[in-house]
């Protein structure tokens, strides 16, 4: 196993020319200290978490010691920010501090969140607050529990630094993120509306070495490239409206080029179904509602798609974006079944599915306690009352409940078979907002513990925590007041 010093990075990033990034050094964070570290996410990087001293994690990881190996740079990019084009952006308040290569051969990007400020910090202090780190720490492993593609996170170090958010000063923290790709959408709008065309080929290539070297030798390798974008992003975000996560702040700066679930901020898992929900405080518009998300994500690929027509002839890029309408309905469907229980293919299951969300809509339905309730109904048997308690229109509910009974006659698994299917796809658990909102306020007085629970309630949302298990009922009435915003 490997230790914090001997890491082998192999920083290929840094090998692309200077003004792909600015060098820079992370600004060390006052009196940092260890709040947690993801044992999973450690040894993904060969490190053996029992060997692992708190301090030294603290200190590698808050900036007040620089990995050996590791070549700090911060990123630039562009991208449109609710729907406006902003050439400013790029890495503000973090650093790729390196790559990581372990010994099965995965390289594995190290970013700080929270490093200080870098030369696109524009009018920002370049901090990560504790409230909006502990959100993202939780998320990446809630997302990571749901099989949902995601960015994960090694460790998450407080400090006893203070920054002004909201008219409030916070305590300040940085977050370890750990993937495999941090290259968005929007480091190729730079370079395609800056005119660096050399550059954007530079990078499309790359990409095709680290990320999709299946293409390099395909007639159209850029194509084939852009191809497994749309489809990675459409299979993305029909997982989202499977489990009903709003996203928040869908800009193209913050699309992931591998299909993961990027920059956590204003996020939440709906509480009640709401077809336009919008979970940032700051989207006044509702650009990036729940029920808008699909189109958001065709817009950014439309985007990327443009960026990429020096490489690609335009009316080739635009017969894959054409494609994403009918893939995102088959893996939305694909999803849909999987909770439903079904396994064959039916034509007639988007009826079953668009009847359903129509219940889920028209009753403000926790559809994640509905599917976890619907994993234990057992239709020859008739029963439907942990069903019932949780709407308020029986009829509604009997109605579908009779074209569900219909579909599962077609079906040849067992009850027994299909529930324990079900169950291992429709959680008990799922990361709500007041849960993070509890944790984060135990924080504030000092006490971490919670997040180490909800780490333990999410890695395995499917089990039942008899110590945690009143995170399976409704939430409380104060949930519904939690208000998010970009610094969220």
């Amino acid at each position: 196993m490997a230790t914090l010093e001997t890491l082998n990075f192999d920083n290929s990033y840094t090998r692309l020319p200077e003004h792909f990034y600015q060098r820079v050094n992370p600004v060390p964070l006052k009196q940092p200290f260890l709040i947690a570290l993801n044992s999973d996410i450690a040894r993904l990087l060969d490190l053996d978490p029992a060997s692992l001293n708190p301090y030294d994690l603290a200190q590698c990881f808050s900036g007040n010691r620089l990995l050996p190996g590791s070549e700090p740079v911060a990123m630039k990019y562009t991208g449109h920010q609710f729907g406006v084009y902003n050439p400013d952006l790029g890495d503000g308040r973090g650093l790729l501090l390196g790559e990581v290569v372990n010994r099965d051969n995965q390289r594995w990007d190290l970013h700080l969140k929270g490093s200080g400020k870098t030369v696109y910090s524009r009018f920002a202090d370049g901090r990560a607050v504790l409230r909006s780190s502990i959100r993202e720490y939780l998320a990446s492993v809630a997302m990571q529990g749901l099989g949902i593609p995601t960015t994960q996170a090694l460790a998450l170090i407080g400090s006893e630094e203070l920054a002004m958010r909201d008219g409030m000063m916070e305590p300040c923290a940085a977050l370890l993120r750990v993937t495999q790709s941090h290259i968005r959408f929007g480091h190729f709008e730079h370079f395609y509306y800056s005119k660096q065309h050399d550059d954007l080929k530079r990078l499309a290539d790359y990409c095709l070495v680290r990320y999709f070297p299946q293409f390099l030798n395909a007639g159209q390798p850029y194509l084939c490239m852009y191809r497994e974008v749309v489809t990675r992003s459409a299979e993305l975000v029909a997982k989202w409206q499977a489990y009903g996560f709003v996203h928040g702040v869908l800009n193209t700066d913050n699309m992931s080029i591998i299909g993961e679930t990027f920059d956590y901020g204003p996020y939440s898992f709906m509480d009640q179904y709401k077809p336009n929900m919008v979970s940032n405080q700051n989207d006044h518009r509702g650009r990036y509602a729940f029920n808008k998300q699909p189109d958001m994500v065709h817009w950014n690929l439309s985007a990327l798609g443009q960026a990429l027509s020096s490489l690609v002839d335009q009316d080739e890029l635009l017969a894959e974006l054409n494609r994403f309408p009918d893939l995102y309905q088959s893996f939305e469907i694909a999803e849909f079944r999987k909770r439903l229980g079904l396994q064959s293919e039916l034509s007639e299951d988007s009826a079953l599915v668009a009847q359903l969300l129509k219940m889920f809509s028209n009753q403000a339905l926790d559809m994640n306690r509905f599917f976890r309730a619907l994993s234990e109904f057992d239709y020859q048997e008739g029963e439907s009352d942990k069903l019932e308690d949780l709407v308020s229109n029986k009829t509604e509910l009997k109605n579908w409940l009779s074209a569900y009974k219909k579909r599962l006659e077609k079906e040849v698994a067992s009850y027994p078979i299909r529930s324990a299917q079900m169950k291992s796809v429709n959680p008990e658990y799922i990361l709500r907002n007041y849960m993070a909102q509890e944790a984060i306020n135990l924080a504030a007085d000092g006490d971490f513990s919670l997040i180490e629970e909800l780490i333990e309630l999410l890695r395995n949302p499917g089990i039942k925590n008899n110590k945690m298990h009143h995170y399976a009922a409704s939430p409380p009435s104060w949930a519904g007041s939690i208000c998010l915003t970009c610094s969220s």
